[in-house]
């Protein structure tokens, strides 16, 4: 019961050091805006610049949740699933946020709001995907997990859909310069490759390599697709200068991170490679 009060609590009650942090962690983008409103440092518009910030750590946070089962089979670290209602909740909690900002920044106008959800495109996808965010933080408690059986897997599947729909109202709505963007649709270029492969694949340092080179030229594609269908830049230039690594892109970003991720698995494989031939020696290798 009290781990249902206090999130930084395992199912024992007992504290775990992980979910704590990871609590903190969540609260750390919260802390820092309101530090921000209490300075003055918001700028000529602080609701706007508030609005940004929120939908910003919404996307990092739902890329987040998104990479808690990759990184648990691909650092074989069981217990990281424990942080992924968790980081599901906080995630709608920043989704609400900006949506509640939003509706300040046009005076309470409920009506306003509604037209102009419904006028702009980048304004109804992103709702949708509020509301997709709203379902499933509603939806991750055991009591709806009983209720819902199967079909509780099967919804909370949509994240993936959500996670769209959040990316491409984040491409919109940046305009000019989406390299956030870029970089986000990155990472989830690299959950969605990974959720692809077959499972008995999904585990293995060959696919984590292969991933390190995939996920930067789908980066580099979306970033060069982008440009091009708005504001017409010529991919073929976008792509050279993805080539070329003093640039600064993301996919090379993407590159990077692929390559320490696959650095940190293999260091864990190699750490634990006595006790698995240990085991494999005493017979004692689950099957």
């Amino acid at each position: 019961m009290a781990g249902q009060f206090t999130p930084w609590r395992d199912h024992a009650g007992r504290i775990s050091p992980l979910k704590l942090a990871t609590f903190v962690i969540l609260l750390l983008p919260g802390l820092w805006l309101l530090l921000r409103i209490l300075g003055h440092d918001l700028g000529g518009r602080p609701i706007t610049e508030l609005t940004h910030r929120t939908g910003d750590w919404t996307v990092r946070f739902l890329l987040a949740t998104l990479a808690v089962t990759p990184l648990r089979a691909v650092l074989d670290w069981p217990r990281l699933v424990l942080l992924r209602r968790m980081l599901g909740v906080g995630t709608a909690c920043y989704a609400a946020i900006h949506v509640m900002l939003y509706v300040v920044d046009q005076k309470f106008a409920l009506g306003v709001v509604v037209s102009e959800i419904a006028r702009r495109f980048y304004l109804t996808i992103g709702f949708l995907a509020f509301l997709g965010l709203l379902t499933l933080a509603i939806t991750s408690t055991d009591g709806w997990q009983k209720r819902l059986r199967q079909r509780w897997k099967k919804l909370h599947r949509l994240v993936f859909v959500i996670a769209g729909l959040g990316l491409l109202h984040y491409f919109i709505q940046t305009k000019l310069d989406v390299t956030d963007a870029v970089f986000a649709a990155g990472i989830f270029a690299w959950l969605g490759l990974w959720r692809l492969a077959p499972k008995r694949w999904q585990g293995r340092l060959a696919l984590v390599a292969a991933l390190a080179v995939l996920a930067p030229v789908a980066t580099a594609l979306t970033e060069g697709a982008w440009y091009a269908l708005a504001t017409g830049v010529r991919a073929s230039r976008v792509l050279a200068a993805n080539l070329d690594l003093g640039a600064d892109r993301p996919s090379a970003e993407i590159l990077l991170w692929a390559a320490v991720l696959l650095l940190v698995a293999a260091l864990r494989r190699w750490r634990r490679w006595p006790l698995w031939r240990r085991a494999r020696r005493d017979g004692t290798l689950p099957a």
